[in-house]
């Protein structure tokens, strides 16, 4: 009985975790630009360093397939290296922090439905954020 149990929370989490990268997915797919702030990279969000816009519809697809490829469990206490603000006829959707520079806490993090969340932040996401800074 309590292997099912477990196999039972076990399943409601997974499907919980893919419903929000789902989500995500849906909320930013139609977005038609983005602003991403890049902070000064110790983990604090004091100093924005950088604002970087994009408009260019592959680099946004590219992006979003990157921010909802795999959830994880959200990882505390790690700071940000930056925010990520999507929009669609200049609103706001949908806003999501991340950091990068370090491996223990590289993630994407933001809140669907009231609810936090996190997705991972890969190499390739990671060389994706370098690239648009400069």
């Amino acid at each position: 009985m309590k292997k099912i149990a477990g196999f039972f929370i076990v399943s409601v989490l997974l499907i919980s975790c893919n419903h929000s990268n789902k989500q995500l997915k849906e909320q930013i797919a139609n977005a038609d630009s983005a602003a991403i702030n890049y902070f000064k990279g110790d983990g604090g969000m004091d100093t924005v360093v950088a604002v970087k816009i994009i408009r260019d519809k592959q680099t946004l697809d590219q992006l979003t397939n990157l921010l909802t490829e795999s959830s994880i469990k959200q990882r505390v206490n790690c700071g940000l290296d930056g925010s990520i603000h999507f929009f669609k006829n200049n609103k706001v959707i949908q806003d999501i922090d991340f950091r990068m520079n370090t491996d223990e806490c590289s993630q994407f993090t933001f809140k669907i439905n009231g609810e936090r969340a996190a997705t991972r932040l890969s190499d390739e996401a990671k060389k994706l954020l370098a690239v648009l800074l400069k």
